[in-house]
């Protein structure tokens, strides 16, 4: 028996469907401010040129695997599909120099930009050049005659390769995503291989065994142009180690080697004059034999972050100290 009047405590708690439909609430709020309004546009219309580039080095290469004659002609203009899947990428490294470069000038940098520019990278880049080593491979080994048990490892084999390469390139780049800083004074140095630069020494090799090396194995003035071992070495060779170069470009992308930013460091602002007398031969190079020239250019910055890496962290580490710099130190 209660002596008085019950006592209902109030309480704070609102019902389930007025809760639901306040966060509902909020989370359109949320979106609402978080929707795109404004980009810019010549600098993503650069970086949209730049992914349409690897869509089309990818159908060049798909077309190169397929066709007969495997030759590409519009006018005047003749080239193998497989090479021109190269030069297509060539052309998305342009793009991709340029978009960056119009986002600072016009001040405008944004995380859609950085965003679109990582997407259309991973296919020039990533995908494009893993997919033609692959049609290229295959389209080499479809013309010899060797044991289907052989072709059937061997496609294993390019396939790991280029699925290895593509999976790093994306883990590179997202990578450069997270670790990157707005500030261009900053970007005196990449870490780890740029993805451009891995893509580049599969395509100047590609380019160079698509263009050159046909007209030195065809040359009537060379005794050995008809085969033998200068034949196993340009043709054969140069292409087979395509798979092995993919998985060190691959190793290099994700680690942990510092590479120059080449145009930062060697060419933006004063410079030395001796870096402009470099600047001429390397493009005198290029108008001369731009095949040779591809692969000085590209090969030789890969191995450049390596060479150095290597010296400084193993060679030099090891090198004991002489009595002079002893007294400098203590």
């Amino acid at each position: 028996m209660l002596n008085g009047p019950e006592q209902i405590k109030p309480t704070n708690q609102k019902p389930m469907r007025l809760r639901n439909e306040i966060a509902k609430e909020s989370f359109l709020r949320r979106m609402r401010r978080q929707r795109l309004k404004y980009i810019t546009i010549l600098p993503s219309l650069v970086t949209i040129i730049n992914g349409a580039c690897g869509f089309a080095a990818i159908s060049f290469a798909s077309q190169g695997a397929e066709s007969a004659t495997g030759q590409f002609s519009y006018h005047r203009l003749t080239l193998p599909y497989f090479a021109l899947s190269g030069y297509m990428i060539l052309m998305s490294m342009v793009a991709d120099m340029l978009d960056g470069r119009l986002a600072r000038m016009s001040q405008s940098t944004s995380s859609f930009g950085g965003q679109l520019d990582s997407l259309c990278d991973i296919i020039s880049f990533g995908v494009a050049p893993a997919f033609l080593m692959l049609k290229i491979l295959e389209h080499k080994i479809g013309t010899l005659e060797i044991n289907p048990v052989l072709v059937s490892f061997l496609e294993r084999f390019f396939w790991l390769a280029a699925a290895v390469y593509i999976s790093c390139a994306a883990i590179r780049l997202a990578r450069f995503n997270v670790e990157n800083e707005e500030d261009e004074s900053a970007h005196m140095n990449f870490v780890g291989l740029p993805t451009p630069a891995a893509a580049g020494v599969i395509v100047s090799l590609v380019i160079f065994h698509q263009e050159t090396v046909p007209d030195i194995l065809t040359n009537p003035g060379r005794d050995w142009s008809t085969g033998g071992v200068v034949n196993f070495l340009l043709d054969d060779l140069l292409l087979y180690l395509l798979p092995i170069l993919a998985v060190g470009l691959s190793v290099l992308m994700v680690s942990r080697i510092r590479y120059a930013h080449v145009i930062n460091q060697y060419i933006r602002g004063k410079k030395p004059f001796a870096h402009l007398i470099r600047a001429i031969v390397f493009f005198g190079l290029i108008i001369w034999q731009r095949q040779f020239a591809f692969i000085l250019i590209f090969c030789g910055f890969a191995a450049s972050g390596f060479l150095r890496w290597l010296y400084y962290s193993i060679i030099r580490k090891n090198q004991p100290i002489t009595g002079e710099s002893t007294t400098a130190l203590e």
